[in-house]
């Protein structure tokens, strides 16, 4: 990460700090770094950083995409974060629910068939884009269902 960025007139200025506002799982890596490339509020487990939009975000503290879902869960959640995550069979998950709900954690799940790739998973990120940019102001906990032409759905934590 550099000191600063080159501005309009080629002169250097300082970049300001980004505040990071979502965390792509590491099931969502491709499309976590497509989106970091152009979104300095988002990050994702493993990204070291970097200046988009004259904006330093930090390297992320998930260091790695390896580390368990109770522990990056409450870390994420502890800073306030949208966890973004591709997870089809969420309802089933009895401890992933328990970790979000434990921990007051915020997560939008692209947990649809219309999420299989990347390209897909974009698709269905930019069609529920305005949803999912309100939900970081909100209370956790809570889970929603993010799909490109079904509902947009909060599931129940119980």
């Amino acid at each position: 990460m550099g000191g600063g960025v080159r501005g309009d007139t080629g002169s250097v200025t300082s970049a300001r700090p980004a505040e990071v506002r979502f965390y792509f799982d590491a099931d969502l890596l491709g499309l976590a770094k497509l989106v970091c490339q152009v979104r300095p509020d988002c990050t994702y487990p493993g990204d070291p950083g970097g200046c988009v939009q004259r904006r330093e975000r930090p390297p992320c503290p998930v260091g790695s995409p390896a580390t368990k879902d109770p522990e990056w869960i409450r870390l994420v959640a502890s800073r306030g974060w949208l966890i973004i995550t591709r997870d089809h069979r969420i309802q089933d998950r009895r401890a992933e629910i328990g970790a979000v709900r434990d921990s007051g954690a915020k997560m939008v799940n692209l947990g649809s068939a219309d999420a299989g790739t990347t390209w897909r998973q974009m698709e269905v990120l930019m069609t529920r884009w305005r949803e999912i940019d309100a939900l970081p102001e909100q209370p956790g906990p809570f889970i929603y269902v993010a799909s490109r032409t079904g509902a947009f759905q909060r599931i129940s934590l119980s």
